[in-house]
């Protein structure tokens, strides 16, 4: 983990140079800026291997720099640090798209634990996954059929990856809203039966030999087709 690039978007001088002087002092590379704005000019400079978001900002609401980056695509690791600790705050950031979600007050050491899991996970990420003419890349979150992308939305994608990784299983609805979606089904759905239906179409449309079946009462499941 030493070396890695974390960027630190907090607004609050006193939480942002702790949280740097402490990760500095594990072995890792913290940049910091204090507004979105300058968040989304570091990230045309550089590529950290990790974002620490806050919600409130002088510049506007994290979560919307967060739906910018997952609607470009980007799968980068993104931990939520904030003072909106309500549970229905969780479950927005999550299905917003953070990969993890950590209320203020905090201890530096679970921010720590959970940094270093969001990191190892990025890092277990294959390099590619091949499903006959499909081919998935997990880094870059696209796939692509014949060598052309068959444009996937964030959330599409990761619910490719999870019906590639279990080919010919029947999965239900719960399952699969909890794993890509990180939040209980609740209210979700109907989300999700769009998602896998606008995936199902993409998937046919490109060609990829692969469809997506709903089995009624039991789920869904990725096969050929």
């Amino acid at each position: 983990m030493n070396g890695k690039l974390i960027l630190l978007v907090e607004d609050v001088k006193e939480v942002q140079n702790y949280n740097k002087r402490m990760l500095e002092n594990k072995g890792f590379a913290a940049e910091t800026v204090m507004t979105l704005a300058d968040a989304r000019k570091f990230l045309v400079r550089q590529t950290p291997d990790i974002i620490v978001l806050d919600r409130g900002m002088p510049d506007g609401e994290g979560l919307t720099f967060l739906k910018e980056l997952r609607d470009s695509g980007s799968n980068m690791p993104v931990l939520m640090l904030t003072g909106y600790g309500e549970t229905d705050d969780v479950i927005t950031g999550f299905k917003t798209g953070c990969d993890d979600y950590l209320p203020k007050p905090y201890v530096f050491e679970e921010l720590l634990m959970r940094l270093t899991r969001l990191l190892k996970s990025a890092e277990s990420l294959p390099e590619k996954i091949v499903k006959g003419a499909l081919t998935l890349n997990p880094i870059a979150g696209q796939a692509f059929v014949g060598g052309n992308d068959i444009g996937l939305k964030p959330k599409e994608f990761a619910l490719l990856i999870l019906f590639a990784e279990n080919e010919g299983r029947i999965m239900n609805a719960e399952y699969i809203y909890t794993k890509v979606w990180n939040a209980p089904l609740a209210e979700g759905k109907q989300t999700l039966q769009r998602r896998v239906s606008d995936l199902r179409t993409k998937l046919e449309d490109s060609g990829a030999g692969y469809t997506i079946t709903m089995i009624y009462g039991e789920g869904y499941r990725f096969e050929r087709g």
